[in-house]
């Protein structure tokens, strides 16, 4: 009994120790303006993960990022050169571009977007005139 619920436990870590594959999850922005044409994977910006750690303003108004997915021209010379993610991903603050699949985890040929936003799913309503038809 003993040899059995050792394998069991010993197995759970192991399925826990393992490297996860990345997904893109709820509110989290995949930009794939330029990876696909490069032959890299996708960003996946976990925004709720930055969002509880700083206000808006530090990225959208302090480092320039606009208010829609792939609304920059975000390149990794500008990265590198300092700018946007690289204001803080330079190896300093945080983890520099050499590891980039920290970043680059999305599933090739994914759209640049907000991931499982409701947004997506709305539908403009039809229109209907407020006035009553003539008589």
């Amino acid at each position: 009994m003993f040899k059995s619920a050792m394998t069991g436990l010993l197995s759970m870590f192991a399925v826990l120790m393992l490297p996860q594959a990345a997904q893109a999850e709820y509110a989290d922005v995949v930009i794939n303006n330029y990876a696909d044409a490069a032959g890299m994977r996708p960003v996946v910006f976990p925004h709720w993960y930055h969002r509880i750690r700083f206000r808006c303003k530090v990225c959208h108004a302090d480092l320039g990022f606009k208010f829609k997915a792939g609304g920059n021209k975000i390149t990794m010379a500008k990265i590198i050169d300092g700018k946007f993610c690289g204001a803080c991903h330079n190896g300093e603050i945080s983890w520099s571009v050499e590891n980039c699949g920290m970043c680059h985890s999305g599933v090739p040929g994914m759209p640049t977007q907000i991931h499982g936003s409701t947004v997506q799913r709305l539908v403009a309503p039809t229109y209907k005139s407020l006035d009553k038809p003539a008589k």
